[in-house]
């Protein structure tokens, strides 16, 4: 990619600046006249090329070396080191286990620990060799790890000054790690406040003299170092330390010792000297030296110099100070800058004084301070957008320095005098400049309606903005001031402060209405993205609707605009709110969980038709949840509706009943019992009824039950029995028992408990899945009811825990019974039988002893169970069962829940046949023949009337069982019967892709098959099971009569109508939006026709309907023709310049009208011949009315329009700016001499060329111009465009004259 700077003569001089002089002025000279062409830069003069390599090879060679030279040769990174344990040291000495065992293992681990890695070898002497490759950190920390791992401790001590422990930590720490890595020991060195200098180490024998040695090498090092502190008077620290520190550098190398001197900001006189014993007695003579002579010889002068003026002096870090001192070896002391003194004294030798003298005071004056008087408003269009008129200046004189202080009205300027002044005169000039053509007004408004002048994401002030060329700062909420300051030019600051006065006095005049709806409303009222409530913004145009945060929990929606508007919109959403609440009633109903799927039907079907024709929400519960409750929610009365449906569905299924029992309330909650528990045992006893108490503190003593009859009427009994004993005296006691015996103790069916409570009379409540505490059981009754029953179970569950062992034989043959499905079998027994033992001989053993384990009764009852087992087994008989292949499905049911059902009825095994491929079965050839025998052997020939194997059903159980099982079995294979139905009413019972037919076979459980529409047969086959047949068959029939019914209604529907209306008023029986048309249709319940564009009776509209509704329809029509003819037409005269301000944006403006005044306004199309001209339809005295309204308009409009006439005279002409850009463009530019497209050979490169400039695959643009598209002509918007825009092009450009209607 390139680019091509243009430099223009203006931004040529303003960059000439950074030339030297000669060439500043070669460049002027070439500007001012072609004639003197030899003054212009050489183009490689002004772009020098690049060295080529062989312009000079010495050079190339040299900076080779000097490349090579710094090259280190590469390294290995990864290092190999052998370690060697000798067999002393071994911490694992066992020579059996070499390789594996803890040994390894620990090896394994530092491997894995540091990344580096290991091989163990056994040396002859039985020691250890470890070889470790890897990085150098990794290999040293593997060391460590090895020594402190795999090799035995020891300890020694090392005693050194306290003062030489710091050196042996080192920085941070760091020297100690290295010497542990380096010796593989672990070095502690006692604390700061400990007074010991004993140094402990620990590791090999090995590692601990290494360390030893370490150490006392670095103390002896410190022995040898001394540190020396000299006192000098802090005035003569400068000749010490020289000018840049150049003198106690060249002292510190000489000696070779370290030279502390305090810098000048520190106020310390002492110089510290630190290095071996004779380099420090060196520096202190020489450090002395310097001091005697400079004092002996060095006098002082004192001269004032301002304060504001010191820092010119001591320069940027003190370097004007370095640089006086390096110049005449005197220095300068400067007071400190919180001292109110001007005192500058100067010391030094007496002859270099006076030059040290003049170069302060050059210094001192070298930089000025100035200000410039400028209004503190005008500051920030001083300083520009983001900085940028301001940098323009410090860019020029970077070395002046610009201060605004905020309030103050005056800029602060600081710089060498020469620069400042420049600086003070440009900076003079914009003030007087903004002076000029800026203003600023301040208007006070209440800070309550700051915002809403701001309007949503600042749209109204940054139209003001924009509109008026202003800039508005309305303070923020947290100042509550109510001045907002306008800035600008004048004119534009008096009309935008009219504006926002204007706003401001309105806003005043409006309300402010708080709705108090309840939060769970409002995302309802919002709607899907905000849908609903645009359109209730769109009715009310007028009202800001603010709705609370979500998250602040708040009920207030607050409505904001015209009185009446206002009043308008809150009833309209107060009717909205009642509506939803009305929506949101909820009921619950208890439906048995086995009746679900019947609720939902085949695909949803049932509750999809219960949700759409009762228009409520149905909510059923998830399948795993245990959960009956379906929750219906809407109106009050659709829930009732819903709730009755879904009742009679189960009701049909099964024989459900419902009964109402009456128990005083003030008993209702003792009868529920803790968390629902003893209302839930007497529901789970008699069958799973649902028992309804009425809702705490209603005072209804009505309690429902529903369910089969003979389970409600048994649970009626029990809850009439309790609610007697809790009147006259109820007790509770609690006992604990183990989970696994809570099956033992119930029984089988409940048979257990039911015994207990039969013979004591007490009720007896084990806790449920869902309790917390799963050993708790309670019992309810009379005191001594529980008394009794109490002890007897005390005595259960004490035998349940005296565990004994039992044996008794079972033949192997029956084993795999027991234990197959991963001992499922005995899984159950376990749960049923307080989770007693079984245990089978191994597979394999011929043994048939089997082993019992648990409480007494347990292993007595499990021993029982067994032996029924065993005898069903020995009984077990395997019987077929032929039905064909294709009924099999059928006969499984959905998911095989049909044959899961038998299974569990009738305590059998079934067993379906392999489907028969009939695809892969080859055609019945003759056998093969070989000496007259097929293969060898002579078969018999297959009886033809053995069933296929593909229809045989095995089942497998005790005899009297499979026969009730094949009898089941039967039952379920589908049956076929014929039902005669006019074929012209098959296509209405099939319905809407087959939706007709579907939900029919959905509600009768059958399949229905209709004949194919060319075989013209009124007969439709029904199959299914034989029990669901009969009543398909009235339910097909029962669908006929109706359809034969709707065929008699369709008929008297099709009665046909017209009527002659003049189509000019077509559009207004139409209506807006069809809206007048669609009421006629819905209240009548008829279809109206309006003629197409092509016919040829353009004024005939057709009614179709009842014979009496299309009368009526009719009719309607009439009146409204009757009502349009009344109406008269009137010409007026209206500006065109203001009428596209009557139709205002979209048409708003003009719909306003026509609603209000009830009128039609007709306005002129573009290039009519009188565009002044506007029709106004309507009744006599509206039409009057609306003509004095749009007259009052017009006066209003042109007011605004005249003066607009006016300001466009004031704004310069375009051809004036034309004259300046062709001047602007005339400039010749940056122009150079012998460029290479000059000189004829070549030629100036073409941008545009993808030769000269390829791209990287993207094509070559074409050329466009610098300032963007072309604009062809100024466009001019008529209010026919506006009207185009507001109502639809298209439709425009057909119309002859425009009409607006207050409907269309």
């Amino acid at each position: 990619m390139s680019s091509v700077a243009v430099l223009t003569q203006e931004s040529f001089n303003e960059h000439r600046s950074g030339l030297l002089p000669e060439q500043s002025g070669a460049v002027v000279a070439g500007s001012s006249g072609a004639g003197d062409e030899d003054a212009l830069p050489t183009y490689k003069d002004a772009f020098p090329p690049l060295p080529e390599k062989a312009a000079s090879p010495e050079g190339t060679q040299e900076s080779a070396n000097a490349w090579t030279s710094k090259i280190r040769p590469l390294k290995s990174s990864v290092i190999t080191q052998v370690f060697h344990v000798p067999l002393e040291e071994r911490k694992y000495k066992d020579i059996n286990q070499f390789g594996e065992g803890d040994q390894a293992k620990v090896c394994v681990d530092i491997m894995h620990k540091t990344g580096a890695h290991l091989e163990l070898s056994m040396a002859k002497d039985q020691g250890l060799s470890i070889m470790v490759s890897g990085k150098l950190d990794a290999v040293m920390k593997a060391r460590k790890e090895i020594v402190s791992r795999l090799q035995t401790q020891a300890s020694a001590t090392v005693a050194i000054p306290k003062e030489h422990h710091r050196f042996v930590i080192g920085k941070n720490g760091e020297k100690l790690q290295e010497l542990e890595l380096k010796t593989a020991t672990k070095i502690q060195i006692p604390r700061p406040d400990d007074p010991s200098n004993q140094i402990k180490i620990s590791g090999t024998k090995e590692g601990l003299e290494k360390a030893k040695h370490e150490i006392l090498l670095i103390s002896a090092e410190q022995d040898k170092r001394a540190v020396e502190r000299v006192n000098i008077d802090k005035v003569y620290h400068p000749f010490i330390t020289g000018a840049y520190n150049k003198l106690v550098g060249e002292m510190m190398q000489e000696t070779g010792a370290r030279i502390n001197v305090p810098p000048p900001s520190v106020n310390k006189t002492e110089i510290v000297i630190t290095g071996e014993k004779e380099q420090v007695a060196l520096a202190v003579a020489m450090i002395k030296k310097i001091y005697e002579e400079k004092k002996k010889n060095a006098t002082t002068i004192a001269v004032e110099v301002k304060k504001s003026q010191h820092k010119y002096v001591i320069g940027p870090k003190g370097n004007t100070l370095q640089e006086i001192l390096e110049r005449t070896g005197v220095s300068v002391e400067i007071p400190p800058s919180d001292s109110s003194s001007e005192t500058v004294i100067l010391r030094g030798e007496p002859d270099r004084l006076g030059q040290a003298l003049t170069e302060v005071y050059a210094k001192a004056n070298s930089y000025t301070v100035s200000s410039v008087s400028a209004p503190s408003w005008l500051h920030r269009f001083i300083i520009g957008k983001k900085g940028q008129n301001l940098a323009k200046i410090t860019q020029q004189m970077p070395k002046v320095h610009i201060e605004f202080t905020e309030g103050e009205d005056k800029i602060t300027l600081e710089g060498p005098t020469k620069d400042l002044q420049m600086v003070q005169s440009q900076i003079e000039a914009i003030v007087t400049d903004l002076v000029s053509r800026m203003d600023y007004a301040e208007i006070s408004v209440d800070p309550k309606f700051h915002r809403h002048l701001i309007g949503k994401g600042g749209v109204n002030i940054n139209r003001i903005k924009e509109l008026h060329k202003v800039t508005v700062r309305i303070p923020p909420d947290n100042e509550k001031s109510n001045l907002i300051r306008i800035e600008g030019d004048p004119q534009g600051v008096q009309e935008a402060k009219k504006e926002l006065l204007e706003l401001a006095s309105r806003m005043e005049n409006e309300r402010t209405k708080d709705l108090i709806i309840e939060q769970r409303f409002h995302r309802a009222i919002i709607g899907q993205k905000g849908e609903k409530i645009k359109e209730v913004r769109d009715k009310f145009p007028e009202v800001i609707i603010n709705f609370p945060d979500p998250a602040q929990k708040s009920d207030i929606v607050q409505l904001r605009g015209p009185r009446t508007e206002v009043e308008k919109c809150s009833k309209f959403m107060q009717k909205m709110v009642a509506e939803m609440v009305e929506n949101s009633f909820s009921v619950s109903v208890p439906i048995f969980k086995q009746f679900h799927k019947n609720i939902i039907g085949k695909g949803g079907a049932n509750i999809k038709k219960i949700r759409e024709e009762t228009n409520t929400k149905i909510d059923l519960p998830a399948e795993n949840s245990n959960s009956e409750m379906i929750v219906i929610t809407g109106k009050k009365a659709n829930c009732e509706a819903a709730r009755n449906r879904i009742l009679a569905i189960q009701k049909e299924l099964a024989n459900i009943t419902e009964v109402e029992v009456s128990i005083p309330s003030k008993l209702h909650n003792s009868l529920i019992g803790s968390k629902g528990r003893f209302v839930r045992s007497i529901m789970e006893e008699c069958g799973g009824v649902h028992i309804h108490f009425p809702t705490e503190g209603s005072g209804i003593d009505k309690v429902t039950i529903r369910g089969p009859v003979e389970d409600v009427e048994k649970a009626k009994q029990q809850l009439l029995a309790l609610a007697e004993e809790k009147q006259t005296k109820s007790h509770t006691a609690e006992l604990r028992a183990k989970p696994e015996y809570h099956k033992f103790l119930i029984g089988k069916g409940g048979g257990n408990i039911r015994k207990v409570r039969d013979s004591t009379g007490a009720r007896i409540i084990f806790p449920t899945a869902d309790d917390q505490d799963q050993e708790l059981i309670t019992v309810v009754g009379t005191e001594e009811a529980v008394r009794e029953a109490q002890k007897e179970l005390e005595e259960l569950i004490k035998s349940l825990d005296n565990v004994v062992e039992d044996t008794m034989s079972v033949d192997p043959k029956h084993h795999r019974y027991f234990v197959a499905r991963r001992g499922q079998v005995l899984r159950d027994l376990a749960d049923e039988y307080g989770g007693v033992m079984v245990s089978f001989p191994r597979t394999g053993s011929q043994s048939d002893k089997v082993t019992l384990k648990g409480a007494k009764e347990c292993v007595e009852a499990a021993k029982k169970r067994m032996q029924e087992i065993i005898e069903d087994l020995d009984a077990q008989v395997t019987m077929e069962c032929v039905i064909p292949q294709k009924f099999h499905r059928s006969i499984m049911g959905p998911k095989g829940s049909r044959i899961q059902q038998i299974t569990r009825d009738h305590n059998v095994q079934i067993k379906f046949p392999d489907r028969e491929d009939v695809q892969a079965a080859p055609p019945a050839e003759a056998p093969v023949q070989e000496n007259g025998e097929t293969n060898g052997e002579v078969k018999e020939p297959g009886d033809p009337a053995a069933p296929k194997k593909c229809d045989v059903i095995v089942i497998s159980g005790r005899k009297e069982r499979c026969e009730a099982a094949i009898e089941a079995l039967k039952a379920l294979v589908p049956v076929t019967i014929e039902v005669e139905v006019p074929f012209e009413l098959h296509r209405y019972i099939i319905g809407q892709k087959g939706s007709g037919i579907r939900k029919m076979m959905d509600e009768f459980e059958v399949n229905i098959q209709v004949p194919a529409p060319e075989l013209q047969s009124d007969i439709i086959s029904i199959t299914g099971l034989a029990n669901h047949l009969d009543r398909a068959k009235e339910g097909l029939l029962e669908r006929v009569k109706e359809l034969q019914a709707e065929q008699e209604d369709r008929a008297l529907r099709s009665f046909k109508l017209t009527i002659t209306v003049d189509p000019k008023y077509h559009p207004k029986i139409i209506g807006r939006k069809g809206a007048i048309i669609t009421n006629i249709r819905t209240e009548h319940d008829v279809n109206i026709q309006f003629p197409e564009k092509n016919d040829e009776n353009q004024d005939q509209i057709t009614i179709t309907g009842y014979e009496h509704k299309a009368t009526a329809a009719r009719d309607a029509i009439q009146a409204i023709v009757d009502e349009l003819e009344e109406m008269i037409s009137e010409d007026i005269t209206l500006d065109s310049r203001v009428h596209a301000r009557i139709i205002g944006a979209r048409g708003k403006g003009i719909r306003k009208i026509m609603d209000e005044f009830k009128v039609d306004l007709r306005f002129p199309q573009s290039g009519a011949a009188d565009p002044n001209i506007v029709t106004v339809m309507g009744r006599p005295e509206l039409v009057d009315e609306a003509i004095d309204h749009l007259l009052n308009l017009e006066e209003e409009y042109m007011a605004d329009v005249v003066e607009s006439a006016k300001m466009a005279h004031i704004r310069p002409s375009g051809s004036s700016a034309a004259a300046m850009d062709e001047s602007r463009g005339s400039s010749k530019g940056f122009v150079v001499r012998e460029a290479p497209w000059t000189t004829g050979s070549e030629k100036a490169p073409d941008m545009s060329s993808s030769e000269d400039f390829p791209s990287f695959g993207a094509p070559v643009a074409t050329k466009a111009s610098p300032w963007g598209p072309k604009r062809w002509g100024k466009g001019v918007v008529t209010a026919g465009d506006m009207l185009k825009h507001a109502v639809g092009a298209s439709f425009l450009s057909n119309a002859p004259p425009l009409l607006l209607s207050s409907c269309s």
